[in-house]
């Protein structure tokens, strides 16, 4: 049963390694790889969320809001890009499973290529440090699918301070402590 904290480990900021087919629909189109970064901020005490994802690569930006239905408790998942400006047909879902085995799956229609389709999003992986999502079409209403985006999520650790090259010194030039 999902809940308002379920995607609690998505805040905050990410390196983003994408795959994606070159063709949506096509199982034997080749893959193209780049990365990507993204920060996501929590919203109505945890209950939605937003994030934005920079893909220099296409020379876009995504925005995801992600919101949590009280009453189904089930989540939407709603997805803009930058060229077009416009919101796509929210995906829906829920998580299963528990910490350390977290797994979520989100099920909508969309249009790819004047093609009615099935989407599924999965996040899976789920720790600390790491997430993973892919989507997956289906243009058969979901007994076949085609995944054809996948990102792996890392977790962007604060800087440590650089150690100094050269012993600081005093001014009488004795090394420091």
């Amino acid at each position: 049963m999902s809940t308002p904290h379920d995607f609690d480990f998505l805040h905050g900021d990410w390196t983003v390694r994408n795959r994606h087919r070159a063709d949506f629909l096509d199982p034997d189109s080749g893959w193209e790889e780049f990365d990507a970064t993204s920060r996501c901020r929590s919203l109505f005490d945890g209950a939605a969320n937003l994030d934005e994802i920079d893909m220099p690569h296409l020379g876009s930006k995504g925005l995801t809001l992600r919101l949590f239905d009280r009453e189904t408790e089930r989540w939407s998942l709603n997805w803009s890009a930058s060229g077009s400006g416009r919101l796509f047909p929210p995906v829906t879902g829920d998580f299963t499973g528990q910490q350390g085995s977290l797994r979520g799956e989100f099920h909508g229609d969309d249009v790819y290529d004047d093609k009615d389709v099935r989407v599924r999003f999965v996040w899976s992986g789920i720790s600390d440090r790491t997430a993973h999502w892919e989507q997956a079409f289906s243009a058969d209403g979901g007994a076949t699918w085609v995944t054809n985006w996948t990102m792996a999520f890392s977790r962007v650790t604060a800087a440590t301070p650089q150690q100094p090259l050269l012993p600081r010194t005093t001014a009488s030039g004795t090394p420091a402590v």
